[in-house]
């Protein structure tokens, strides 16, 4: 299992857009992302300085990548 690098909320949001995901909308520190593909498939990303650990990873599997391929997209 490869280590989870510690990154902002808005840096997950660059990494996921490079796979169709787009801004949907954002609601205080939380921004919504839409697959632009799937416009059921939602992803809840917090605008935070640093996400937590559990929380990128549930974000990582939400997006169906495993950890080795969200780290390549950074």
């Amino acid at each position: 299992m490869s280590r989870l690098p510690r990154i902002s909320g808005r840096k997950v949001v660059q990494a996921l857009s490079k796979i169709s995901y787009e801004k949907d909308r954002q609601r205080g520190s939380h921004i919504i992302l839409r697959q632009t593909e799937s416009p059921h498939r939602r992803i809840v990303v917090p605008d935070h300085n640093e996400v937590a650990k559990g929380t990128l990873r549930a974000i990582i599997t939400q997006a169906g990548l495993t950890v080795a391929e969200f780290i390549e997209l950074l």
